[in-house]
Order: C-alpha cells, then sequence, then structure tokens
C-alpha cells in the first residue's frame, strides 16, 4: 500500500458518510412533506454503497468505498384522517411518508461514527506521514 492509499480510502469514506448524513437530514427535513414535485409524498431516501477495487499485481485490493445509487423508499405511505388538509383525498386521508424518526437518528448515530472512524484514520496517516519526513530530516 502507497502512502497515499491511506488518505484516499479514508477520503472516499468521509465522503459517502458525509452523504449519508446529508440524505438522513433530508429524510427528516420531509417528515411532513405531503407534496412533491413528482406528485405524491415525499419518499425516504437511502444510499447504496459498494467497495470500490482496483487492480493489484496480487489480484484486486480496496480502494475505499463508492456510492452506487440512492434509491427510494417504495413502501406504502402513511394515511391519516384529516378532511381539513389541503392534500386530502376523497375518503379525508392525507398521505404522509413513511419516515421513522427514531430510525433516522440511528441511521444518524451510526452514520457520525462511521465519519469520526474515518476522520481518525485520515489523521493517523497523516501522523505517520509527518514522522516518516522528520526521520529523512535525520
Amino acid at each position: 500500500m502507497r502512502l497515499f492509499d491511506s488518505f484516499a480510502i479514508s477520503g472516499s469514506g468521509l465522503t459517502a458518510e458525509r452523504l449519508r448524513l446529508d440524505l438522513i437530514a433530508n429524510n427528516i427535513a420531509n417528515v411532513h412533506t405531503t407534496r412533491t414535485a413528482e406528485g405524491g409524498p415525499y419518499r425516504r431516501q437511502v444510499p447504496v454503497f459498494a467497495q470500490r477495487l482496483e487492480a493489484a499485481a496480487t489480484g484486486f485490493k480496496g480502494a475505499g468505498v463508492a456510492v452506487t445509487a440512492i434509491l427510494r423508499d417504495t413502501s406504502p405511505p402513511l394515511l391519516v384522517h384529516d378532511p381539513s388538509h389541503p392534500d386530502a383525498d376523497a375518503q379525508g386521508y392525507v398521505h404522509y411518508p413513511n419516515i421513522n424518526v427514531a430510525n433516522e437518528m440511528v441511521d444518524m448515530i451510526g452514520a457520525t461514527r462511521a465519519y469520526e472512524a474515518n476522520a481518525t484514520v485520515f489523521e493517523a496517516a497523516k501522523d505517520i506521514a509527518q514522522r516518516a519526513l522528520e526521520i529523512g530530516r535525520g
């Protein structure tokens, strides 16, 4: 593994976890959105991560993480009876996004911890590189 490979790997993890945090924040912000440009209620968004590989002399080696897709939740919306709401259907039900704020908070804690772990790895790699340069100074 070259010196800067660990920077690239932890950098890809930081980027992926930041995207995950952004999607969680967007999900929480739209928990009551009943009308979107596509029509219907907001749909929860979830990132799909995949291992990024690169060719090496002995096969493949890990090169970080990549976001392969952002999926929309296909679960049915929550129905709340509120005939006075402007988006209520003919029976008086409003279609709300099927987002559980508690689950989003748990996902946010996981994403935060993963982000912190990647930041710690980045700092450790930077410290190792600086110490290696100090050895060369004599």
